[in-house]
């Protein structure tokens, strides 16, 4: 998952405790194992290398598929998963170097969800094009991972967190306090949530960025203009019924950029945004 994981357990029994443990981390490693871009023998590498031939796909892969091309509709094209060929050329890893104006021309003509072809077997894409399930799979996982922890210990109340997504499937009266890290002060808590039941998702652009002549550029690329939103907030955390819901609209508020609070407040669900 790139990033921190932990799982939190309510309950006193060291065995099942650890039974879960083992059950969360085949699960996470399962999926990042099948859907990372930067795996080349898994199915996206599969997918991304077919050069225009179609490729078998599951059912959990279709199901991805649906939920991606319904954020890249409510999205108006802004939450697209073909948007892999315009982060190639974008590197956040602390070079500070902006890619070329006529590179990024010739990648846009790669990217548009709407060029791609699936049905509930196969997917085919035109050459050169590339998905990246990186916007929705962490979130996938939390939810799954939660899941299946729920469906086996129903008794246990559990706290899934995967890079600071989170899910607890089972209600906690007491509650869990999860902390909503200051983009000022990384690695602090700007302030306290208490989540009985339900889902967090949070985006930004506080530890993926780049600054070049005093601009700074998150990593949050609009996959319109090709290049990263402008005005957008530092991070957006929202609570959603379940992960993937909540990663959706803390995603799609980073693409309005300076839009992104009335966004959120049309939808009516809980958040906090920093800017």
């Amino acid at each position: 998952m790139a990033s921190p994981c932990e799982l939190l357990i309510q309950g006193h029994d060291e065995q099942i405790a650890r039974q879960m443990l083992t059950m969360a981390f085949d699960e996470a490693k399962r999926i990042e194992q099948k859907y990372s871009r930067f795996i080349a023998s898994n199915l996206v590498g599969k997918i991304n290398h077919a050069q225009g031939e179609p490729v078998s796909i599951d059912s959990e892969t279709l199901q991805l598929l649906e939920f991606a091309k319904q954020c890249y509709q409510l999205s108006d094209g802004a939450f697209d998963i073909t948007a892999g060929p315009l982060m190639q050329l974008w590197r956040f890893d602390g070079k500070h170097a902006i890619p070329n104006s006529a590179d990024i021309h010739l990648a846009l003509g790669l990217v548009g969800f709407n060029k791609i072809e699936f049905s509930a077997s196969q997917i085919k894409m035109p050459v050169g094009m590339s998905l990246d399930f990186g916007g929705v799979c962490k979130e996938y996982a939390v939810d799954r991972t939660a899941q299946l922890l729920a469906q086996r210990w129903p008794t246990y109340s559990v706290l899934v967190n995967f890079g600071g997504d989170i899910a607890c499937p089972i209600s906690n009266n007491d509650g869990w306090q999860v902390g909503i890290e200051n983009p000022q002060q990384l690695d602090n808590a700007a302030g306290l949530l208490t989540i009985k039941q339900g889902a967090l998702a949070t985006s930004g652009t506080t530890r993926r960025y780049i600054e070049v002549k005093g601009k700074r550029y998150g990593h949050i690329i609009n996959p319109q203009s090709g290049y990263p939103v402008e005005h957008a907030p530092l991070s957006v955390t929202v609570l959603g019924p379940n992960c993937i819901a909540a990663g959706m609209l803390s995603t799609m508020a980073m693409l309005k950029g300076a839009e992104a609070e009335a966004f959120l407040q049309q939808q009516g669900v809980e958040h906090k945004v920093f800017r």
